[in-house]
């Protein structure tokens, strides 16, 4: 049972595999001066929010250093022509030790400044920029570019006396100033025509409740580095417990037992690191593919998921005592044969074999990390890898130091044959979550809630048994009598058991939600029954009938909606309602978690069926829709076929996001009605004063709108 936690903290982790969009800088634009006349000279205002632990490059150092140089595009118009070049304003000097040079670079606030003349009394101010961002928390360096334009200037007439050029004369200037700057361009600022992104503006820009275009929304993680590193660090501790490890013991104090020579302490601390590198590598191996592309395959395509689950089958079998699980012994036998050379590359293949041995116990829970940690960042699968490694390592360092401790260990014997068959258990439930997630994705059918349930019940209800001792398997001892622990631990078998039963008649089963399929696909649902018919409420009589709604589940809470953008928005329009946009997953653990604990509040709930079109937009959806319906994306250039690979674009390129759950409220022009996106929070109160804020909006511009 003490696997229990850190196993379900893998797992929960391993279903959320999508990496947010990065966005460090968040750029804005202002003016020097609220009225001006043509002819006067203003500066524009380039600032920048820098996020904590990254910097930007400025635009006033040599380009050929190597640090991509901050660079602004403007177009060129008669109704202003450039006073001088771009003008950082106090950038922070640094050399770069990479390239070996001096840069330029701004710390938390960047300001950019251009100085223009007035040329006429409507200006036409538009371009674009391109910069980089870096952090030296992890190496990461992106570049970005984008497009500005300058509007509600007010200009007022020329001064008296003050000389205003004609407009051939303007045109003439114009195109002399383009001929010299074609001639010479500057280094810090270029004037060209700005380049054409080619993409659709009213799916690109979304605009905020305050009418300012919407960058990026951090995604809520529940884990960050440090508590992840822990909990790898914890099982690498409950790793020693497993069978396959602890008899890894004795190997290596009698190995370092017959090496009490010159050096044997570094020697020690030598296959310490040995055994944190090869582990390690393992993860990096695995940083290197990420990416978001493969983590949603990963987490969701059936190959890797139905691979996890028959993993998990077999190693629960094994645990279980139907058979046993070692590598080749003749390959056994040639590395540990290298091991007997001694010295630092004999420490070295006595920790290959320690990994190569220990494998069989320790690789699902060093899959789970792997798994959890496949959401497109490099250093995260290094660091839940080196906290396990470390942990697993330090036990046999201090062994390895210290050969005598051996004979005040435990004998191996049924107390671990115990600990085994618990975890096969374990293995055997905890791996139906990822059949699950197969089964969700491509609609199989095969482990609908009902299903789910019943195959946990039976396994934690022998589980309690064999604690009490009811159920022998093979390695067990005579049990004349069960400790209190063991005792202990079976009362909270059976108490999950009872908490499970509820289930199978509708109860929500709030704590686990995040593991059990969608509600809806719940045969018998005695809590909807219950309610007299009120948990549907019917699609406006103008609306049509949803696509999709016969292969995707049903929106939960009998919540009416849509799975189509543009179906959800002509509904929304012909009802006079907002769009509540769900950025949802079959696999999402969180996803299920927002439903279970905040949808189903009243207040929340009520809000979400009346005053709201709800769409529901499945990310990881492997349907594939017609030839017809394919578009190529601005984002990745890729061609998208399914369901969930338009969805998840959708929300990349309109939302600059890509993690779920997302919720947003838009107006009938696809416009933000809030102030921010909601993501993973599972205060109700929050939930709600989100809803209301985004229909508050909504009615404030019909009344506009309607004037």
């Amino acid at each position: 049972m003490k696997y229990i936690t850190p196993i379900l903290v893998f797992l929960v982790l391993s279903s959320q595999s999508f990496a947010q969009i990065l966005q460090p800088a968040q750029w804005s634009y202002d003016i020097s001066e609220k009225e001006v006349r043509i002819g006067e000279e203003l500066d524009l205002l380039f600032q920048a929010e820098i996020d904590a632990d990254w910097y930007l490059y400025s635009s006033d150092f040599d380009p050929d250093c190597g640090p991509m140089v901050t660079t602004f595009t403007f177009e060129p118009h008669d109704s202003y022509e450039l006073v001088g070049d771009i003008r950082p304003i106090n950038p922070k000097e640094k050399f770069d030790e990479i390239f070996e040079c001096d840069i330029t670079i701004f710390i938390k606030k960047g300001e950019f400044r251009q100085t223009i003349k007035l040329l006429n009394e409507s200006p036409i101010i538009k371009g674009s920029y391109e910069y980089q961002v870096c952090t030296d928390v992890d190496g990461k360096c992106i570049p970005f570019d984008d497009e500005f334009e300058f509007e509600n200037i007010k200009v007022l007439p020329a001064s008296v006396g003050m000389p205003v050029e004609k407009p051939e004369e303007q045109a003439n200037k114009t195109e002399e100033k383009d001929s010299e700057e074609i001639a010479e361009e500057p280094a810090s600022s270029t004037v060209e025509p700005a380049q054409n992104k080619d993409r659709d503006a009213s799916e690109a820009t979304t605009l905020d409740a305050n009418g300012k275009p919407l960058t990026s929304r951090d995604s809520t993680d529940p884990y960050t580095l440090i508590a992840f590193f822990f909990a790898a660090f914890i099982a690498g501790f409950l790793a020693m417990l497993t069978p396959c490890v602890f008899p890894m013991i004795p190997l290596t104090v009698t190995f370092f037992s017959g090496n009490k020579k010159k050096n044997g302490l570094s020697k020690a601390l030598f296959y310490g690191l040995s055994i944190i590198v090869i582990y390690t590598f393992a993860g990096t191996l695995v940083a290197w593919i990420n990416g978001p592309e493969f983590a949603n395959w990963l987490s969701t395509h059936w190959i890797p998921n139905v691979f996890f689950f028959l993993i998990f089958f077999i190693f629960a079998l094994s645990f279980l005592g139907l058979f046993d699980i070692n590598l080749p012994s003749s390959f056994i036998n040639k590395v540990d044969a290298q091991s007997d050379k001694g010295g630092y590359y004999g420490a070295f293949f006595m920790a290959f074999t320690l990994v190569l041995v220990s494998f069989s116990c320790t690789g699902p829970i060093v899959g789970s990390i792997l798994v959890e940690a496949a959401g497109g960042q490099v250093i995260k699968p290094i660091i839940g890898m080196m906290g396990f490694s470390m942990a697993f390592a330090i036990v046999f360092t201090l062994f390895a130091i210290f050969p005598e401790w051996l004979s005040g260990l435990p004998k191996s014997g049924g107390w671990l044959n115990s600990v085994k068959v618990v975890l096969g258990f374990l293995e055997l439930a905890l791996g139906l979550k990822f059949l699950s997630v197969a089964d969700q994705v491509y609609h199989w059918g095969l482990l609908d809630r009902d299903v789910y349930l019943v195959l946990w019940i039976v396994i934690f209800a022998m589980m309690g048994f064999y604690l009490l001792g009811k159920i022998k398997l093979p390695g067990d001892t005579e049990l004349k009598s069960i400790s209190v622990p063991r005792l202990l631990m079976s009362i909270l078998t059976f108490a999950f058991v009872l908490y499970l039963i509820p289930g199978l008649f509708g109860a929500p089963l709030k704590a686990i939600s995040g593991y059990l399929p969608p509600a809806s696909s719940l045969d018998f649902d005695l809590i909807a029954i219950s309610r007299g018919g009120q948990e549907s409420v019917a699609l406006p009589e103008n609306c049509e009938t949803p696509r999709y709604a016969d292969i995707l589940p049903e929106i939960p809470h009998g919540i009416p909606g849509y799975y189509d953008y543009e179906q959800a928005m002509d509904c929304a329009i012909n009802s006079g309602k907002p769009i509540f946009i769900d950025f949802t997953g079959h696999g999402c653990v969180n996803c299920r978690e927002m439903e279970a604990y905040v949808w189903s509040d009243d207040e929340v709930l009520k809000r979400l069926k009346n005053d709201f079109v709800m769409l529901a937009l499945y990310v990881d959806d492997k349907q594939e829709l017609p030839e017809s319906e394919w578009f190529t994306s601005d984002y990745d250039g890729k061609v998208k076929k399914t369901i969930g690979k338009q969805n998840a674009d959708f929300q990349i390129r309109k939302f600059n996001n890509n993690a779920q759950p997302f919720y947003v409220i838009l107006d009938h022009e696809g416009n933000m009605l809030t102030n921010s996106p909601m993501s993973y929070n599972k205060n109700a109160r929050d939930f709600i004063d989100f809803l209301d804020e985004g229909l508050e909006a909504f009615n404030q511009r019909l009344v506009v709108s309607e004037k």
